[in-house]
This record gives C-alpha cells, sequence and structure tokens, in this order.
C-alpha cells in the first residue's frame, strides 16, 4: 500500500486582506509562496513520486508544478480535492466572523456545523476521504509515493480520517502553507509519519 503525501499549498497575498478565501479563483502564489513551491520541488525531486494530484485552485496548481517538474509528472488535477465549500462565508470578513457564535461552534464542535449554503465537515471529510481511497485503488504498492496538493482543513481532516481521529479533535492539527504531511497506508491501517513538516524532508527514502 502508498504512502500518502499531502502538501498544503504555499502561501498567497489574500491572506492580508483578512477575508475567507474558500474557492475564490484567481488566488495566486505570492512571493514566499513561490519560495515555498520552489524548495517543495527541489526537497522532492529524487523521490520516486509515482503520481502527483492537486485541487484545481490556482494557489495548489502553482504549488504542483515545480514538483512535477522535477520528476516529468503530469498533474491529476481533482475536483473532490478543492477546498472547504464555506457557502456565503467566501468572502466574508475574518474579524467579523471570529464574534460570531458559529465561529465559536466551527473552532468546538465542527462536526455539528453546516457553512450557510455550503458543505458541512461531515460532508467535507467524506469528500476528502472518498478522493483519498480512490488514489490508494489507484496506487496500491507497497512502494508507491503519492503527492496530493490541495488545502488545510482537507489536509486535517484526511490525517483525522486514516488515523481515527474525532472530526470534533481536527482543528488541533496543525497544517502551515508548504507543509507536508506524511502518511503510509496499509492493509492493517494507516500510520503518520510526519505532519507539518517544511523542507528539507529527510525521512522520505530516495533512490
Amino acid at each position: 500500500m502508498p504512502t500518502l503525501l499531502l502538501i498544503r499549498h504555499g502561501e498567497n497575498d489574500y491572506v492580508k486582506t483578512g477575508k475567507m478565501a474558500g474557492r475564490i479563483t484567481g488566488v495566486h502564489l505570492n512571493e514566499k509562496g513561490k519560495k515555498q513551491a520552489e524548495a517543495l520541488g527541489e526537497a522532492l525531486k529524487d523521490v520516486p513520486i509515482k503520481a502527483i494530484y492537486s485541487s484545481p485552485l490556482e494557489r495548489a496548481l502553482e504549488t504542483a508544478m515545480p514538483i512535477a517538474a522535477s520528476r516529468k509528472l503530469k498533474i491529476i488535477q481533482n475536483a473532490n480535492l478543492l477546498d472547504t465549500n464555506i457557502g456565503k462565508w467566501q468572502g466574508k470578513s475574518l474579524a467579523a466572523l471570529r464574534l460570531t457564535k458559529a465561529w465559536k461552534v466551527v473552532q468546538n464542535a465542527p462536526s455539528r456545523f453546516c457553512f450557510p449554503e455550503g458543505e458541512s465537515f461531515l460532508e467535507l471529510q467524506a469528500r476528502i476521504a472518498s478522493v483519498m481511497e480512490e488514489i490508494i485503488k489507484t496506487h496500491n504498492k507497497p512502494k508507491d509515493i503519492i503527492a496530493i496538493v490541495f488545502h488545510a482543513d482537507p489536509i486535517k481532516l484526511a490525517v483525522s480520517h486514516f488515523l481515527g481521529l474525532p472530526l470534533d479533535h481536527f482543528q488541533r492539527l496543525a497544517c502551515d502553507t508548504g507543509s507536508l504531511a506524511s502518511i503510509h497506508v496499509g492493509e492493517m491501517g494507516a500510520s503518520l509519519i510526519k505532519l507539518n513538516q517544511r523542507p528539507p524532508f529527510e525521512f522520505l527514502e530516495k533512490k
């Protein structure tokens, strides 16, 4: 069974607006984000990655490009790797949202929350778990290493899925921009190798 490299996209300037990006298009990596993507590509250039998947959003694709280029791989876009559908919260002020009761639910009891006209965290985790299992079925050899570039909450929910963590605990996990979580999936379960690590990746086998 494979090893999954769950990679969060690099930094972008939309976060400086203090608004929720969600699935807004046209959000590109800033200079720091581009350097993070290049560092990922360099750190993974000798790792025998078999395939690279990405969210269709620009910030994810731009992060995936240096990784794909170093291995001469085609990026496989998958809409199920998109960031959370936050519905009417998209583009809203974080400062204003943090003052609401709903924000406290998001942080403390996310399993009970559904974004207005968007998806719930239960639906999000089910979507992410489904695409992860599809990838595992496609790349199921013991030494397969698969890179997947997407977004913070989906990555944390993927880790929670594989480790059997309660959904309400997923906010306790860290996932910085340009970071990697590594999970080895076996027939009897999964093990978390690394979480929220930035290059270099000395734990990865190189051939």
